[in-house]
Formats: C-alpha cells, structure tokens, sequence
C-alpha cells in the first residue's frame, strides 16, 4: 500500500501547506531534487513546445503496486495539468494500459490532454471522441480467441492470484496483459516463471507459426501483442513508435513541424522517441531511469536529452516551468 498512503499524505500536505512548502518537502524526500528541475527547466526555457508525449506510469506517476489503485495524485494533476496548458499545444499520455483503465485512473480536467492507450492503438482526444486504429477481422478474431483462453486460465484457483498483482488480467485494443509479478515480488520466483512457461506454451497452440502475436516480458507483465507489417517484408510486434505515427496523423499533432518533448522510463519508451526524431531532429527528452544502459541508449539518440531519477522530479519540471 506504499503508493497509496505516501501520494495521500503528500496530497494533504500540499493542499495543507501550500506549494512552495510542498517543494521543499520533495526536495527533502529526493537527493538532488533541486540540481535534476533546474536542469529540466534549463532544458525547456524559452521552447514553444509543439507536442508532449509521455508515458504514464514510472514517467509522470509514481508506480503502485496495482494499477487498478493507481490513483493520479492532486498534486501531480495540478503539475501536469498547468505545463499541459501553458507551455505545450498538444499534451499526450501516452501508456501501453487500455483506455477506460486510463481514463479511471487521471484526474486531470477533462478536455486537459489527449488520452492514448494500448501502445496508441486507441485514444480519448480532447473533444470527448475516441480513435483507434482499425484492426484486420483475421487478427481481432485471434486476439479474441486468445483473450478467452486466458480469462480461463486465470479463473482458476492457481492463477487467479495474478489477477489481483500490478497490471492484473489487461484486455487492451490489439493486446492483452497478464501480470506475473509486481514491484513488491510478492509471487514466489519459481512460480512467477512458471507462468510465462504457460503463457508461452497458451500462444504457441493457438498462433503455431507466430503471424498473429508476439510476446514481450518485462518481468512484471508478460504482453501478448498483434503483430503488424513491418518495413520491408515481415512481421513485428506494434510499439510505441507505432502509436506516435499513428497518433500523429490521426489526431494533427503536427510532430514534423515543431518542437516536440518525449518522455518515457523503459525501453518500450524509446521507439516514440526514435519516430519523433525522425520527425523532427529538435526534438526533446526528458526520462525517469536509475538504469544506466537504457540512460545511454537514450542520450545516444539526441543531445537535447535529461535522465532524471525520480518521476517526481520530472512532474516539477513541468509543473514549475
């Protein structure tokens, strides 16, 4: 319950306190707060940011241990939603979670952001109207046929635990979620992996030759994601590069035109950043990370890139900007 009682009382002592106080309070809680937001800001000074695309959770929100009680903090709307209205034309939350879990989940005001789910295959746009990427009748047949095998698997005793943990039993647009351990390791080790055995053994049997689905494990969460045409001849799991192309059509964002920020604190963050450097070469990045490979997998791709080490820090940057 860490997320929930630590967010809840930095809440009360924001509304309480007042905002400054709020920021020396963090700055207590964070080693090098203050070094970390003076150089986001230095980062963004003076910049008419186009667009804002940011991964949620581990991003722009502190993880919790069960999406589902992922509440977004009052502090953290107030933050989000101030950058979102001042300094950028075009704020994306951007999160591999299906929509109407996304949408539970914010608090920001309505109309404050563009909402895009499932890797961007899905959206919630700022007029109350949901987009999504059309899906072949052959593929959402076999995710649908996947999706009851796994709401199955998981009604059995031995498995129903994994829907209670971190992202739990998740049926996304074109991507279905099953959650093997959570940021507390509350499954034991050998049964955690004994379910990927299972899962990968479940989409063996229904795709034998692998043309409808890939699976990713972050060791958390293992994804089952609809393949898509890749360049050239061949097939690939939809990313996130994927759902900003996508969603820049789809939505205006105007990427190729502008100066952009990319935010993101996994690896399955860089491929948005990758496609919006291809868009734009003056893009910005900003990424919540302690791990040193993927720090330098993302300074590798631009100079006008920050690793920060908190979210916190990174939800300042923008909220005081």
């Amino acid at each position: 319950m860490g997320y929930e009682i630590d967010e809840t009382r930095k809440d009360l002592f924001y509304l309480q306190e007042g905002e400054d106080t709020f920021l020396e309070m963090l700055a207590d809680f964070h080693q090098d707060f203050e070094e970390h937001v003076a150089r986001g800001r230095e980062l963004l000074r003076g910049i008419d940011l186009g667009t804002l695309v940011s991964d949620r959770d581990g991003t722009v929100n502190n993880y919790c241990a069960r999406y589902l009680t992922s509440i977004q903090s009052v502090y953290n709307a107030v933050f989000l939603t101030r950058f979102a209205r001042t300094h950028v034309n075009k704020p994306v939350i951007l999160t591999s979670a299906p929509l109407d879990g996304l949408i539970e989940i914010s608090v920001n005001p309505d109309g404050a952001f563009y909402y895009a789910a499932s890797k961007g295959r899905e959206c919630l746009d700022r007029d109350g109207r949901v987009r999504r990427l059309d899906i072949p009748p052959d593929k959402q047949a076999a995710i649908d046929a996947l999706n009851t095998r796994l709401s199955d698997l998981t009604s059995r005793p031995e498995y129903e635990k994994f829907t209670l943990i971190g992202s739990g039993l998740q049926f996304k647009f074109g991507q279905s979620t099953v959650a093997r351990q959570d940021i507390g390791g509350s499954i034991d080790k050998a049964e955690s992996e004994a379910l990927l055995v299972t899962l990968k053994a479940l989409v063996a049997e229904l795709d034998p030759e692998a043309r409808n689905f890939r699976i990713e494990d972050t060791g958390l969460d293992v994804e089952i994601i609809l393949t898509v045409e890749a360049e050239g001849d061949g097939l690939k799991d939809f990313d996130k590069g994927d759902g900003v192309k996508f969603l820049n059509e789809e939505l205006g964002l105007g990427m190729a035109s502008g100066v952009g920020l990319i935010c993101g604190d996994t690896g399955s963050d860089v491929p948005m950043l990758e496609a919006a450097l291809i868009m734009s070469p003056e893009t910005r990045a900003i990424f919540v990370t302690r791990k040193q490979e993927l720090a330098e997998r993302v300074t590798g791709l631009t100079d006008a890139a920050l690793i920060v080490p908190e979210p916190d820090m990174l939800v300042t940057i923008l909220g005081t900007l």
